[in-house]
């Protein structure tokens, strides 16, 4: 096909017209938008630029729309002190912004008041996934949870892809955004002021429930005890129920988590279990199926994973030991706050 070119003549009488963006992404010349990159006008001062506004009148249109933007802040605890480490731990989390179903950070800044030091991240209106559990479970398809799940796994993909791990992966830490799910707040489950050296008692901090038996026996972390965490998301996400919701989140629970009966994900032997991209693939293929109409054995049952609530509750008679000594748990407490162990 013969290619043709805009005059120089004609280029001048559109270059400020109000179809010039139309024009330039029909005509497809790197020529003419060589031309127009040189040439263009910005659409308020009418001063040459190479986009839509010149630096200034952009710096004034982005003044303009902050006001209308919303973000959360959140609070890093005992960071006036803050380690190194800690702040790595926040520079790997910017090594993710931009990937698909990691909330995006922008950045840090510090409270004037306290010092402590706050994350700036997007903000999710909905809360977190167990927030929206609580409110819409009864309402949720197979196809939403399968959907929900499918994210997850494929953020937690993302994650391990760059060589990294989660370490405090929890449903607090899934957040709703509209229609998708995003995961947060990586490694953040030790304080700021946390130092490896001086924790000679090799403390475990996280939410109990999610926390692998591996890691309770003070084991180092693996992307195997992510996918431990994500089995446990996967299970309370589809049955709607809190893990151990009847059970006190205390040393007997720790050892009931080393001696349970699970499915792969939640395998007690951190090799048997799945990677990220496998399980990625699976949910793919489930929503696939859902899509398509097709409904095999583990769809047709709404309490498919009920079922494996004493997967997670009940001890099980192949006990796997575990020195009691080892665990430091604070208190009782059930909620999704990450804690010393």
């Amino acid at each position: 096909m013969e290619q043709k070119y805009l005059s120089d003549d004609v280029f001048e009488q559109i270059k400020d017209s109000k179809y010039h963006r139309k024009l330039t992404e029909e005509i497809l010349n790197d020529e003419l938008k060589e031309r127009y990159k040189k040439y263009g006008l910005c659409r308020q001062c009418k001063q040459p630029t190479g986009y839509y506004w010149c630096n200034v009148c952009n710096a004034k249109h982005f003044q303009q729309n902050f006001k209308n933007w919303s973000s959360a802040l959140k609070s890093l605890n005992n960071s006036k002190n803050v380690r190194l480490e800690f702040i790595n731990e926040i520079t790997s989390h910017h090594k993710l912004t931009g990937k698909d179903c990691i909330i995006r950070l922008y950045g840090i800044t510090q409270n004037p008041d306290t010092k402590n030091y706050m994350m700036v991240l997007d903000y999710a209106k909905n809360g977190s996934l167990r927030n929206y559990l609580d409110k819409s479970y009864n309402e949720l398809s197979w196809k939403n949870k399968i959907y929900d799940l499918y994210w997850i796994a494929y953020g937690l993909d993302e994650i391990h892809r760059i060589g990294l791990i989660h370490r405090d992966l929890h449903i607090g830490n899934i957040l709703r955004m509209s229609y998708e799910t995003y995961i947060t707040d990586m490694g953040l489950c030790k304080p700021a002021d946390y130092n490896a050296l001086e924790n000679t008692k090799k403390s475990v901090y996280g939410v109990l429930p999610y926390i692998a038996p591996e890691i309770l026996r003070g084991q180092n972390y693996t992307k195997a005890a992510d996918i431990y965490s994500f089995g446990i998301i996967m299970y309370e996400t589809i049955s709607g129920l809190p893990p151990y919701h009847d059970v006190s989140h205390d040393k007997n629970l720790a050892i009931k988590i080393c001696q349970g009966l699970r499915p792969s994900c939640l395998d007690a032997n951190p090799l048997n279990r799945p990677s990220a991209s496998e399980v990625e693939n699976i949910l793919e293929q489930w929503q696939g199926e859902l899509y398509h109409g097709k409904k095999t054995e583990i769809f047709k049952q709404n309490d498919y994973y009920k079922q494996y609530d004493n997967i997670i509750n009940t001890e099980f008679s192949e006990t796997q030991q575990i020195d009691i000594s080892q665990l430091k748990i604070n208190n009782d407490d059930q909620s999704n706050e990450s804690k010393s162990i």
